[in-house]
């Protein structure tokens, strides 16, 4: 298998194949897939995206907010399920870290997931706060 990874402007992607890959992932069960535009801000506002192609196909996305310095936090890292362990979410992490060296990577664990981060040298942080967006 032959994927290709690459740095891109969340602007310039086609949102229905992002939102495609964010349903097969299981991340859009904790994303707001249903409101369109919101997903296109949420695209396009990002600081740092890389996408993972198979051939043609986008198989894999991690989208940040970073200052290149300090912090980037990895807000959403998807792979279609089909692609699952197979490296592709590895390597997408690394080519994120890439683009900032200097910065610590935070993310916020999906449930099912905490046990994954770990094993790829992240270290668990107990006191992560955040307040629910008014609606």
């Amino acid at each position: 298998m032959s994927w290709k990874i690459d740095r891109v402007d969340g602007a310039d992607l086609d949102v229905d194949e992002v939102l495609e890959v964010y349903r097969s992932s299981g991340l859009g069960e904790r994303r707001p897939i249903a409101d369109r535009d919101r997903f296109a801000a949420m695209l396009r506002f990002a600081d740092l995206v890389v996408v993972c192609r198979l051939d043609d196909r986008l198989v894999g996305i991690a989208r940040s907010i970073s200052d290149f310095s300090y912090a980037t936090y990895l807000s959403d890292i998807a792979v279609t399920r089909d692609l699952q362990r197979s490296g592709i979410g590895r390597a997408l992490i690394e080519a994120t870290r890439r683009e900032a060296p200097r910065a610590k990577l935070i993310l916020l664990s999906a449930p099912a997931a905490t046990d994954y981060y770990p094993h790829i040298g992240f270290t668990r942080h107990d006191s992560a706060w955040f307040l629910n967006a008014e609606n």
